[in-house]
């Protein structure tokens, strides 16, 4: 499948394959590639073609993982190998081949996953149960916190656009961002995730949040530095300045969904408010909440999102439940009700993303992102910062086993 575009190295000619064969993966479903900033004749290229078999593109990602050139640097040809494996479960995935739920994660994200621990999860309650006070059944009193710290929906994209401009302007003094970068936010319905950032090259973002969700008080300085600053938006405008723009990588100029990058990034946006803000963020957000006028004790609800992160397996052990152990579906909600203390109609939110065929295996970027990357960021060398080691995380090509090793 020729595109009949001029290339100049073998490594030249490698990556535009790369990128064509990502490409090809949108027309199979929609969605996949997440974003792309490259040259927009490979794009018209792959539109022009016929539409293609996935078993085909199993078999090229096969074949372009035997042929990674000798030139690239070890970082870049370890980064390409990871999603190439990656692409070739998807294409067996699609074109109909039964794959384990433990190897599908494995293959898209590159790490081994096992189920949670039930005492951990009762640890987090007794945690919980503490920071909320009262009396009353656990799940009627976090109801009632959750009810509390609602969002007026009215107010919610000014409370969006307070933290991201006290975000960005916190981020922008530790990592440089290009003058012109800039995100446009919009509210939105019927999705099944709570915010998604659509990144649209030249350093812009759409970031969309999701009203049907009555979005928290707590969560919400959580979200905007996930899918703002330092998180998405942040990575992907610092990643098309260096590794595209001045080292001309651009096998970065894709991002596609159930790839090694999508945990890397995940597990980076849900450490940004740890790595922007840190411990006291509650005393931070609760400043900027009385700016507008609203009431949050920040004290509390750190204490009551400490606990909460104990149940953050809860999630996974459901994919689990769900796609390994073929649980009823009423077995699996019940199981997300139990632990993560929501109602039956959150609980099927939650099932519907993991259910669905594109983003089932997606849960586990969270989980296990987070948990690697948190080790990693705070087993980091004497003398170095937080701030400098987050940074690395933003600026390279890293992939879960190279944080690993």
């Amino acid at each position: 499948m020729d595109s009949g575009i001029d290339i100049g190295a073998p490594s030249d000619a490698f990556i535009r394959e790369y990128l064509l064969l990502g490409l090809r993966f949108d027309r199979v479903e929609e969605g996949y590639v997440d974003s792309f900033t490259g040259d927009p004749a490979l794009r018209r290229a792959v539109e022009n073609e016929p539409a293609p078999d996935p078993a085909d593109l199993a078999r090229q990602a096969d074949r372009l993982l035997g042929e990674i050139p000798q030139d690239l640097e070890r970082d870049r040809a370890e980064y390409l190998a990871a999603h190439l494996r990656a692409l070739n479960c998807a294409g067996r995935k699609f074109a109909g081949e039964q794959v384990g739920f433990v190897d599908e994660v494995q293959a898209y994200f590159d790490v081994r996953i096992t189920k949670g621990d039930p005492e951990r999860y009762r640890e987090a309650h007794a945690k919980l149960d503490e920071a909320l006070g009262g009396a009353g059944p656990l799940a009627d009193r976090i109801q009632a916190h959750r009810t509390g710290d609602e969002i007026p929906p009215e107010r919610l994209e000014e409370c969006i656009h307070a933290f991201s401009s006290a975000l960005r302007d916190r981020v922008r003094a530790e990592y440089p961002l290009p003058d012109t970068e800039t995100i446009t936010y919009e509210v939105v319905t019927d999705k099944p995730w709570s915010g998604f950032n659509y990144y649209l090259g030249d350093y812009r973002s759409t970031v969309a949040v999701n009203a049907d969700l009555k979005q928290q008080m707590a969560n919400l300085p959580r979200l905007v530095a996930h899918e703002s600053y330092p998180g998405h938006h942040t990575e992907h405008c610092r990643k098309e300045a260096g590794l595209v723009a001045r080292q001309g990588q651009l096998e970065q100029t894709i991002f596609l969904v159930n790839t090694p990058q999508c945990l890397m990034a995940e597990g980076l946006a849900d450490l940004a408010l740890y790595a922007a803000i840190g411990p006291g963020w509650g005393a931070w957000a609760s400043e900027i909440y009385a700016d507008l006028g609203l009431r949050f004790d920040g004290e509390r609800a750190e204490a009551v999102s400490e606990a909460m992160a104990g149940l953050a397996d809860v999630r996974q052990d459901a994919a689990l439940m769900l796609h390994d152990e073929h649980r009823d579906v009423d077995d699996v909600v019940a199981f997300l009700k139990r632990w993560l203390l929501v109602n039956d109609e959150r609980a099927r939110q939650m099932l519907r993303f993991l259910s669905s065929p594109l983003w089932r295996a997606y849960t586990s970027t969270y989980i296990e992102g987070y948990r690697l990357l948190r080790a990693w960021l705070d087993a980091r060398p004497d003398g170095v910062t937080l701030t400098s080691r987050f940074g690395r995380l933003l600026d390279e090509p890293l992939i879960p086993s190279t944080l690993r090793a």
